[in-house]
């Protein structure tokens, strides 16, 4: 089982739609650690860490986001893995 930390930013129509509570509810299904956030710019910044194909499934989740959500981008950056406790919405 390979562990991954991804640091992300999506675009769009991401905040005030309950997209961190999604994010949330859909990392701690399945076994992610890290944190998301809203940026003053109108994005949400996020860290998941975990086993890759897990990772890769809230990754695919960012794309489409909660249900009032329209997310138009999402950028993605590998990172070394920290060893994130939890997973908590920040700010």
């Amino acid at each position: 089982m390979t562990q991954v930390r991804q640091h992300v930013w999506i675009s769009g129509k991401v905040q005030g739609v309950c997209f961190r509570a999604y994010a949330q509810k859909e990392a701690l299904k399945l076994g992610l650690k890290g944190w998301v956030r809203n940026l003053t710019d109108g994005r949400v910044e996020g860290i998941f860490e975990g086993d890759a194909q897990k990772v890769n499934s809230i990754l695919a989740w960012c794309e489409k986001g909660s249900p009032w959500a329209n997310v138009t981008h999402v950028e993605i950056q590998a990172e070394t893995w920290v060893g994130e406790t939890g997973f908590d919405i920040v700010g």
